[in-house]
């Protein structure tokens, strides 16, 4: 996010013209295979990357998460979503309990809601003081200015979305049975509390919003252009190149050498469809 550009509020009146299905997937397809030239350039070089995905409930991290890994290793592309603290992590310096996830050589972390979490849920839903939260703002730049010192190339996405869709989205989560357990009881509470959520947002932004890992802002109103443009974004942002590949071909199978089909009764599943 450019310094001193305010987040514009997103108008719903105004959505594009609907992708369609080919040319969503078509450009999908070509973005997962320059993934996975990422990813060979990540391994070969032992490269450490870490994105970060923040944004609101319903604003598409986890399609956009799921678009990012699904054509990749998960050996190489790592995503992690840590559940809320423990006692004993409740004691500990509050970044501690995400440093042991970050990318050694040859990874890509990706984290579904990160240590930003203090800057977000945490103080709107009243589980950190005031005095945490100033003492998170003034540290987090350094923090991560000592991640990119060690290498890290660091990523951080916020995935903007209306109210209007938001509520379309947390209402459909409703009445389908996939989604309900998207659905928390902190979700319901948090989400009467818009204006709230807008002003931590404003001010993670204008404390940690810097030079060495900037917030890059995604209009996420239309899922599919979000996660086409994210993951344009990514692959623009890191000076990949493609690792050469001899030419692969099947070996010839083994001769049988008078093995027979075996006759044991496995036990196979119902052909129902």
């Amino acid at each position: 996010m450019a310094k001193g550009k305010r987040v514009s509020r997103l108008d719903d009146t105004a959505a594009k013209t609907k992708l369609a299905n080919k040319d969503y997937f078509a450009e999908l397809r070509r973005l997962h295979v320059k993934l996975v030239e990422l990813q060979e350039w990540v391994k070969q070089e032992g490269i450490k990357i870490c994105i970060v995905f923040e944004g609101r409930d319903g604003a598409g991290k986890g399609g956009t998460i799921k678009a990012l890994i699904e054509r990749v290793s998960p050996r190489v592309f790592r995503v992690v979503a840590l559940p809320a603290p423990t006692d004993r992590e409740k004691s500990q310096m509050y970044v501690q309990r995400y440093l042991p996830h970050l990318p050694a050589a040859g990874e890509v972390v990706i984290f579904d809601r990160s240590w930003y979490n203090r800057a977000g849920v945490e103080r709107v839903m009243g589980f950190c003081t005031k005095e945490q939260v100033a003492n998170f703002l003034k540290t987090t730049p350094n923090v991560e200015r000592a991640i990119v010192d060690s290498g890290v190339i660091l990523l951080k996405y916020w995935l903007e979305v209306s109210e209007q869709e938001q509520t379309r989205r947390l209402k459909a989560r409703i009445k389908d049975g996939r989604k309900i357990w998207k659905l928390t009881g902190m979700d319901l509470k948090s989400y009467s509390r818009w204006y709230d959520y807008s002003r931590a947002r404003d001010e993670m932004f204008k404390a940690t919003d810097t030079e060495h890992a900037p917030w890059r802002v995604a209009d996420s109103n239309d899922k599919r252009r979000a996660r086409l443009n994210i993951l344009t974004d990514l692959l623009s942002r890191i000076p990949y190149k493609k690792v050469p590949r001899g030419k692969v071909s099947l070996p010839k199978r083994q001769k049988p050498g008078g093995y027979e089909e075996s006759d044991y009764p496995i036990k196979r599943i119902p052909e129902i469809f």
